[in-house]
């Protein structure tokens, strides 16, 4: 079994998730803040949720103030804010951190199963991601820039449905 499944993140009511729930689905894992530039890029995270979760696919937010302190409030704000602003559906999880010694371990296996660009484990801002297949590999990371339309057809794919044109 994957490490990947091994994994047991805390849920933003301080509950553990264990991502052995997660084996045989394809996971998309977000380090998010909910005052960054790339924040919108939530509505697009929901609606690939909506269109995939019955085929499988998982979305994971992690909030995270790392970078440029864009996440200052507490887990259920950050809930509330999500679910107002974008009608987010998907699970938000406990607020962590993805650089660092207090790194969170999910954020240390996804950086050391796939580096970003130039070789840089790092997490370089807020809404990087990674894709997990559905054997709990790390599959590809994307950086902030990527949106998470683009990601659609590697998703697809994963997955094992017929490639869409324009979602």
């Amino acid at each position: 079994m994957s490490q990947f499944y091994s994994l047991t993140p805390i849920d933003r009511d301080g509950n553990p998730f264990p991502f052995a729930s997660l084996n045989g689905k394809v996971v998309l894992v977000v380090n998010v803040a909910s005052h960054c530039a790339f924040t919108p890029q939530y509505k697009e995270l929901e609606y690939i949720y909506e269109k995939y979760k019955s085929h499988g696919l998982e979305i994971l937010a992690f909030p995270c103030s790392q970078f440029g302190n864009q996440e200052i409030e507490k887990d259920d704000e950050i809930n509330k804010f999500c679910q107002n602003k974008f009608g987010v559906t998907f699970p938000i999880l406990h607020k962590v951190y993805c650089n660092g010694q207090k790194q969170d371990p999910v954020y240390r296996f996804l950086k050391n199963s796939v580096t970003g660009k130039f070789g840089i484990k790092m997490i370089k801002w807020n809404f990087e991601k990674f894709l997990i297949d559905k054997n709990g590999q790390v599959v590809k990371r994307f950086s902030c820039m990527t949106r998470p339309l683009e990601i659609v057809p590697l998703i697809e794919e994963l997955l094992g449905q017929p490639q869409t044109q324009g979602t």
